[in-house]
Formats: structure tokens, C-alpha cells, sequence
């Protein structure tokens, strides 16, 4: 749950801020999928969201529940496929389609994991035309990305490839999906799309971690769950970095970037970016964010039994804010 958002969007300072996502692999598997489950609808009406899937079907269905809902936000699902050039590549649809890849199952590795060949084994090929989001981008009049997500089972390296200018010119943050080992044969792995990353400036924040045991095992560890196959890794931009030289290190990306980690969890990074605003920005009110953080932190007991008073980044800020007092 985000903590600094709902404090943000009372008091005003969300009345600026334009989130556009992207999500790459967009399929809606389930609830959670929805961005709106998620947190981001605090952001409508100035949320764009964009969602690119090989699968028409999927495209359309999620179109057409978003129409039958009438969402006060932008939000459309292509049918596309994304990677690191124009032409046509071969799409290996799996047994699940959500596990379908631009890259072939590795059906003798998965074989000895559980779960994985039901899902995971080949059902056909296809021939598919493919784009890159940096096209996709001039051809559907996206400016900027500030959250790109993606999920494209093995092939997210291509897609991030296919983005170097969109990467470079406003994206903030990144939630990728990464193997630890060859699910797809010949795929590249979470250290190649982690060298790709941190060349673009930015730097890992945290893994999700997803294990599987062996088929053939009557035991497991309850120490270690199985073999770490495939997680989310989420990359965000070091914006207040000391030596950083970019344009986007200005006040209101950078609040822009603490929203995202917020919606995130990522609460002591939106923190440490809301007050830096707040001591180098801060007698520009639309920057000052002293009362926002002090009325936030009031929400967890066990400060409020500290006292807050004696925390030293309110005291810090204090004085910025338009508190009469802090109880």
C-alpha cells in the first residue's frame, strides 16, 4: 500500500502529475493484473496506459472490459509484438498461451521440474510480424514512458533493445521479468538484461524470486524451496545521484519518480525523494512536501509512540511545513 499518495492527492500535488505505463505482455491472467487493483487509478484522469500483446484475443477482451467499465483514465491494448527489429520471427505458442515466447521451450530441462511442462511445453509455431516500442512509440504518438513493465517469457532483452530511445529519453522505472536458467532455449538471462539495464542507467531495487522442485524428488528443503528459475526485477533511475548529468534530474520528474516508487511499495525510496524536494526545491510550495511526510508518517503507531518530534527527518523538515504542531 502506498503511503505518501493519498496525503499527496489532498493536499494538491497530484494535479500535475501525468503518469504514462507501458506494459509489454500485457495479457490480464487474473485480477491483480489490472493497474487499477494495483494503486495507479489515484493518478486518473492524467494516467495513460498502453498495453502490447501478441495475443488479438486478449487485446481484445481487455478493450472490451474497459469499455463496459468506463474508466476515467486512458488505456488501450494493441495487438503488437514487440523485440529488437522490424520483420518477422517465429512465435512458439505453449501449452498455457501465456507462456508462449519468441524463443522455443527448453521441453528436456522443464521436463525435470513440476508444474512447468504443463504450461510451458511447445502446442505449435507460428510466423508473427514484429516491431520495437522506439517505432510503436512515433507510429502511436508516445512521447514518454515513465513505468515500462515487461513480461514476454524470454525474450524481455529484445524488447528493452528495441527501446534504447524511449529508455534513454523519459523512462524512470522498470519491472522486468528475468530467468535464472534456460526455460527458452538459447534466451538470454537475468545478468545479460542486468548489464543491459545498468548501461542505461539504472539500478536493481529488488527481486521477486519464483522456485520450482524437482519432479522426481520425494523430498524438498524447507530451507531452500527448489531451484530459483524466474522472478520480477524492478530497476529505478538514482535521480538525485550527486554526479548525475541528464535532463531528467529536474524537480518535477523527480517527484514523478517518488509517485512510481510509491504506487510500488518502494516507500522509503519515495521518501528519500520527497525530501529531498522539499530541503532543495521547497520554497517553490508545488516542491514542499514537509507536511505531506510528517501527516504520512503519522499513520504508523509505533512512530506516533517514538514521537515523531524526535525523528530525525522531521526534524529536518519541520520547519518547512505548515504545522502548528506534531503530536
Amino acid at each position: 500500500m502506498a503511503v505518501f499518495l493519498k496525503s499527496l492527492k489532498k493536499s494538491g500535488h497530484l494535479e500535475k502529475v501525468y503518469i504514462t505505463i507501458c506494459n509489454v505482455g500485457s495479457r490480464k491472467v487474473n485480477q491483480q493484473d489490472d493497474y487499477a487493483t494495483q494503486g495507479w487509478e489515484i493518478f486518473a484522469p492524467r494516467l495513460n496506459i498502453y498495453g502490447f500483446d501478441a495475443d488479438l484475443d486478449a487485446c481484445d477482451r481487455a478493450n472490451s472490459d474497459l469499455k463496459h467499465r468506463q474508466v476515467n483514465w486512458k488505456e488501450k491494448h494493441i495487438p503488437i509484438a514487440l523485440s529488437n527489429s522490424v520483420g518477422l520471427s517465429t512465435l512458439y505458442v505453449t501449452q498455457h498461451p501465456m507462456c508462449s515466447s519468441l524463443y522455443p521451450p527448453n521441453e528436456i530441462y522443464l521436463d525435470r521440474f513440476t508444474g512447468l511442462p504443463e504450461l510451458v511445453n511447445l502446442d505449435f509455431s507460428i510466423e508473427i510480424e514484429t516491431t520495437t516500442l522506439d517505432d510503436v512509440c512515433i507510429t502511436e504518438k508516445i512521447s514518454e514512458i515513465d513505468f515500462l513493465q515487461i513480461d514476454v517469457q524470454g525474450a524481455d532483452l529484445q524488447v528493452l533493445e528495441g527501446a534504447s530511445k524511449i529508455l534513454s529519453k523519459s523512462v524512470l522505472t522498470i519491472q522486468v521479468e528475468v530467468e535464472f536458467s534456460e526455460l527458452y532455449s538459447n534466451q538470454p538471462l537475468f545478468a545479460d538484461v542486468d548489464i543491459y539495464l545498468r548501461k542505461h542507467g539504472f539500478t536493481l531495487f529488488d527481486l521477486t524470486k519464483a522456485y520450482r522442485r524437482r519432479r522426481h524428488s520425494p523430498i524438498h528443503s524447507t530451507v531452500h524451496p527448489g531451484q530459483l528459475l524466474w522472478g520480477d526485477a524492478f530497476y529505478f533511475r538514482d535521480l538525485i545521484e550527486e554526479n548525475l548529468n541528464t535532463d531528467l534530474k529536474n524537480p518535477e520528474t523527480i517527484l514523478k519518480l517518488a509517485c512510481i516508487a510509491d504506487v510500488l511499495e518502494f516507500s522509503d525510496y519515495a521518501l528519500e525523494l520527497l525530501e529531498y524536494l522539499t530541503i532543495n526545491y521547497g520554497d517553490d510550495p508545488n516542491y514542499n512536501f514537509a507536511s505531506d511526510i510528517i501527516q504520512s508518517l503519522s499513520q504508523f503507531p509505533e512512530l506516533v509512540d517514538r514521537g515523531l518530534n524526535s525523528l530525525p527527518i522531521v526534524q529536518r523538515i519541520y520547519k518547512l511545513s505548515n504545522l502548528d504542531s506534531i503530536e
